[in-house]
C-alpha cells in the first residue's frame, strides 16, 4: 500500500511542487517519472527514495488541486450569498480553464480517496452542496459543471455556439425559484 499525501516529506513536497509544473506546462502525456526527475535534476529511481510511486505523486497533486478549489469555491459563495450556484459555477469553470491539465488528472481517473488528506475531497464539495441544498442536486450540478467543463475544453462546442449562454442556462436550470 502506498503511503498518504500527509505522510510525504519535505523533499518528497519539493517532488511533487515539480511533478505539478512539468503536468501543468506540458500535459499528462508528459508527466512521467522520469520527466520529473530531469526537472529536478535527479535520476527518476531516486524519487522513489521520496514518493513511494506515481499514484501517490498524483494524488499529492489532486490534493492540492482540491484545497485550492475549496478556496475559491468558498469565496465564490461568500462574494455571492444571493447567487451562490452561479458564483460556483463560474469559479468551477475558471479554475478547470486556469488548470486544464490538473483538472483533467482530478476529474477524468478513479479517484485515490485513501491517498488523500482526510476531507480534502469534503471541503471542496461542501460549498456546492451548501449552495444546492443537497447532497443528490450538489452532484447534479457538479456533473451539469463537468460535462460542459469538458466540452469546452475538447473544444466541441460549435463555432456558433454561445457558451456563456449555456452555462447561465444550466445553472439557471438548477437554481431555486424565486
Amino acid at each position: 500500500m502506498s503511503a498518504t499525501v500527509e505522510e510525504l516529506s519535505p523533499r518528497a513536497r519539493e517532488v511533487v511542487a515539480a511533478a505539478r509544473e512539468l503536468l501543468e506546462a506540458e500535459g499528462a502525456e508528459a508527466f512521467t517519472m522520469r520527466h520529473v526527475a530531469d526537472r529536478l535534476g535527479v535520476r527518476a529511481p531516486s524519487l522513489y527514495k521520496h514518493v513511494p510511486d506515481k499514484e501517490t505523486l498524483e494524488a499529492a497533486i489532486i490534493a492540492e488541486g482540491l484545497a485550492e478549489s475549496a478556496e475559491r469555491f468558498e469565496a465564490a459563495v461568500v462574494a455571492d450569498r444571493r447567487r451562490p450556484l452561479r458564483a460556483l459555477a463560474a469559479a468551477y469553470r475558471a479554475f478547470a480553464l486556469e488548470h486544464p491539465h490538473l483538472y483533467r488528472l482530478m476529474t477524468e481517473r478513479p479517484l485515490r480517496r485513501d491517498l488523500l488528506p482526510p476531507d480534502v475531497e469534503e471541503r471542496a464539495a461542501a460549498p456546492l452542496v451548501e449552495a444546492a441544498g443537497s447532497v443528490d442536486r450538489a452532484r447534479a450540478v457538479w456533473a451539469f459543471a463537468h460535462g460542459m467543463t469538458i466540452l469546452e475544453l475538447n473544444g466541441r462546442f460549435p463555432p456558433d455556439a454561445d457558451v456563456e449562454r449555456a452555462w447561465r442556462e444550466g445553472i439557471r436550470a438548477f437554481e431555486p425559484p424565486r
